[in-house]
């Protein structure tokens, strides 16, 4: 029985394995082990990326008609909630020559809405790594034979819930995903694919107009001012602002509104289309500037270029009847973000408060209460 993978460190750069590498380990080994009549305590196997790595089996068991092997998910030091999952592949040989049938299990989500690139009714498989799966299972088959593969992630409905799954019509467990097979530390490819998922799925509905949160906070915010629009419609980018926008203006999206709060926004006022905190910092000089344009006093303007943070900037003009700046920053980001789009794309911008409170949007417009 393999370990459980060492603990993360936050700001560590340990690679890891994704999902589908793990299970196309475990599949691998299932099909050899009832192939062969062995058992086997590790697995060599061969990621998309055409590397060949080791894997520890965390269980190996078979009774002749069926074999099943795990592998535990080491993602490295990325954030990933999947992290330290097993990975199951339970395999039934057929004869049914070189056809390789990929099945889901226990944890492992089924797709129920279009736009994924993936057939409604599916298993949320990867093209990726249902190809690496089933190429490292027929590694292992004899001529003439084929094979059932099918997929369990343990408490992989849980894990889900920490995903986009369920906007994204993928229900009942995680995805199997990986395009390398390795996971780099915050390198968030993952979140990063999910994003551009969401917009195909929206756009595959019917729905031109979209709504980019930073997070499930301004998300909430976002759809009490904007009550009209379906669910599916409201996305959360995260720190991938950038991706986004490109993402809806390439499916031809005619509008996105950006709902955020002020340190979020700030980073898009300058342009920043990654802003996660360690990439950017807020630009206190860009805010200044602002501030001067919105008519603050030298004294402010001055306090404003010396701030802790944007929640900070905030508190001084709020202090200091100073509103309007709000309204700037939210013009930039529009400005920005359009820029960026890279084709025809109409982008309006609105901050909130950590309460939800509207604090300024450009181009003005009248919200639902």
């Amino acid at each position: 029985m393999s370990e459980a993978p060492p603990p993360r460190d936050k700001r560590g750069s340990r690679t890891g394995f994704t999902t589908g590498a793990c299970a196309a380990a475990a599949a691998k080994a299932a099909t050899r082990v009832l192939v062969r009549g062995e058992r086997l305590t590790h697995v060599e196997t061969t990621l998309p990326n055409r590397q060949p790595v080791t894997f520890a089996l965390h269980r190996c068991e078979s009774d002749g008609e069926k074999a099943l092997c795990s592998v535990i998910k080491d993602a490295g030091d990325d954030p990933d909630c999947t992290h330290g999952a097993e990975m199951v592949a339970e395999v039934r040989l057929t004869d049914d020559d070189g056809r390789v049938v990929l099945e889901r299990g226990e944890g492992v989500g089924i797709v129920t809405k279009e736009g994924l690139g993936l057939e409604v009714g599916s298993p949320a498989i990867n093209p990726v790594p249902r190809r690496n799966i089933t190429d490292m299972v027929l590694e292992e088959l004899p001529e003439g034979r084929g094979a059932i593969v099918t997929l369990h992630v343990p408490r992989g409905e849980e894990m889900a819930l920490q995903t986009l799954n369920a906007r994204l019509g993928i229900l009942g467990g995680i995805s199997i995903l990986g395009t390398s097979g390795i996971v780099r530390p915050y390198s968030t490819s993952a979140y990063k694919a999910s994003v551009v998922q969401a917009i195909d799925v929206a756009r595959t509905r019917g729905n031109t107009e979209l709504v980019f949160t930073t997070g499930g906070k301004s998300e909430k915010y976002a759809m009490g001012l904007l009550p009209h629009l379906p669910e599916e419609t409201f996305i959360q980018v995260g720190d991938f602002i950038g991706v986004a926008i490109r993402h809806a203006a390439r499916r031809q999206a005619a509008c996105v509104h950006i709902v955020g709060m002020m340190g979020k926004l700030s980073k898009m006022a300058d342009g920043r289309m990654q802003t996660h905190a360690a990439g950017s910092e807020v630009n206190m000089e860009l805010l200044a500037t602002l501030a001067a344009e919105a008519g603050a006093p030298e004294t402010l303007v001055a306090n404003i270029r010396g701030a802790n943070t944007a929640r900070h900037v905030l508190e001084l003009c709020a202090a200091n009847g100073l509103t309007h700046i709000t309204g700037l920053v939210c013009q930039r980001v529009v400005e920005q973000c359009t820029r960026h789009a890279g084709g025809p794309l109409e982008v309006r911008a609105v901050l909130v408060d950590f309460n939800g409170t509207l604090l300024g949007q450009y181009p003005e417009r009248r919200h639902a209460a």
